[in-house]
């Protein structure tokens, strides 16, 4: 936990950075493919998924170095030799688990929040699942472990594979040539992300983009269909803790509704979206028919409640690059109570983004927990030791927040929507 929680405190910084040339770069372009809002949105969600890893909040049923302590044929030592194989291993992996999510009802739940989003952009790379608490597919290391690639060099080699899928989800790169050929480009994964009938369900690779070819996936971007991004039964929520829970929310209706024993069986394992018979009528949910002709989500925003939303994730971030450093510090089971502080902030500011009128209870309940905290301990997890004034900075930030809060409910949602009946 402590070591991953290092890494991304190396690796955020950078994260935000690219995000914001994307920016700077679409606005110089005049081509902005990142709104502020959604990448707001999207970057919560990443917080979401690093809080989740960091604190070790999955299961794995069978892990990888149960294997190689029962199959290795070899023992192969952490030199280059084995991190070759374990990235290669690991980008098999990927492919077929990544197919998989995209195939199987229930396990869509778990990345339908990476397709969530209605713009293709850096930050978007970031929607990332808080509902993969359990990990299926430790199986498809296998080859890794017979040849007795050590635990060590594949715990090192998934972040580092995770990571270098960030570059490509971005629409300022067009097709790059002969690269095409050998590894997942911007290209190919705009495909990846598409509605299109054309381009549903192509492009799972990860790094290499031969997996698709190989196993007959693959989709090239076409120059008369531009890709559209999104998932058919759009979310229409900023708040990504609630994606993550939609399509199991769904799934668990319909098998509760199912007339059928067999179906309330059998639904978690059938394709993606798959429902009852006459349910689309009986129990009908929002879907994209024509993908050139719907609104995207939430585009209507005052400046005010935009910058708000950029303000509350940057502080956010200070929070949780605060978790990370101090995770030895803090200690168990205190991470799990500022993990806990940490969803409660996401989901508060998010509700507000949508525009919730339950926007300012989440966030007095968000003040009335860090106030528990602080009474109970007389500190912030340790922060006084290093800012003596830290309380007091903590209680003011959280007051105001509460009332800016109040104001967006009660004042400014309420003047947008007049203006809005009234033009």
């Amino acid at each position: 936990m402590e070591e991953y929680g290092k890494i991304l405190i190396i690796a955020t910084p950078v994260f935000l950075v690219l995000i914001i040339i994307e920016k700077i770069y679409g606005i110089y372009k005049k081509n902005d493919t990142a709104p502020l809002i959604d990448s707001v949105s999207s970057i919560s969600s990443g917080i979401t998924n690093s809080v989740k890893d960091v604190l070790g909040l999955s299961l794995t049923f069978i892990s990888y170095e149960w294997l190689v302590s029962k199959i290795a044929l070899y023992h192969l030592e952490a030199n280059v030799l084995s991190y070759c194989i374990a990235f290669f291993v690991i980008d098999f992996y990927g492919y077929w688990s990544h197919r998989l999510a995209h195939q199987i009802n229930f396990l869509w739940n778990k990345h339908a929040i990476h397709h969530s989003s209605e713009e293709f952009n850096l930050a978007c790379a970031l929607r990332q699942p808080i509902a993969s608490l359990v990990n299926l597919f430790t199986f498809l290391l296998i080859p890794a472990a017979l040849l007795g690639v050590p635990a060590t060099v594949i715990a090192i080699t998934l972040p580092l594979h995770l990571f270098l899928q960030f570059w490509y989800h971005t629409k300022h790169i067009k097709k790059m040539g002969f690269i095409e050929h050998i590894l997942v480009t911007p290209s190919h994964h705009r495909v990846h992300h598409a509605i299109n009938p054309e381009y549903l369900d192509k492009n799972h690779s990860q790094i290499f983009i031969f997996w698709d070819k190989l196993f007959g996936t693959f989709q090239e971007e076409l120059d008369n269909v531009p890709p559209v991004f999104g998932i058919t039964r759009p979310a229409n929520t900023w708040n990504p803790i609630r994606i993550n829970f939609q399509h199991l929310t769904l799934l668990i209706k319909d098998a509760w509704r199912a007339p059928k024993w067999k179906d309330k069986l059998t639904i978690w394992f059938k394709p993606t979206g798959w429902r009852p018979e006459n349910f689309e009528e009986l129990f009908p949910v929002n879907k994209i028919e024509n993908v050139f002709e719907f609104e995207k989500y939430g585009t209507q925003n005052s400046q005010k409640l935009i910058y708000w939303s950029v303000a509350q994730v940057l502080l956010t971030l200070l929070f949780v690059t605060y978790l990370f450093d101090n995770i030895a510090k803090i200690g168990l089971p205190n991470i799990f109570l500022y993990g806990f502080f940490i969803l409660v902030t996401i989901y508060s500011y998010s509700e507000l983004m949508d525009k919730s009128k339950y926007a300012a209870f989440w966030e007095g309940f968000r003040f009335v927990t860090a106030i528990g905290i602080i009474s109970y301990y007389g500190d912030w997890f340790g922060l006084n030791t290093i800012f003596p004034f830290a309380n007091y900075v903590i209680m003011a930030y959280l007051t105001f927040s509460f009332f800016v809060s109040v104001y967006f409910v009660s004042v400014d949602f309420k003047t947008a929507q007049n203006q809005l009946i009234h033009s």
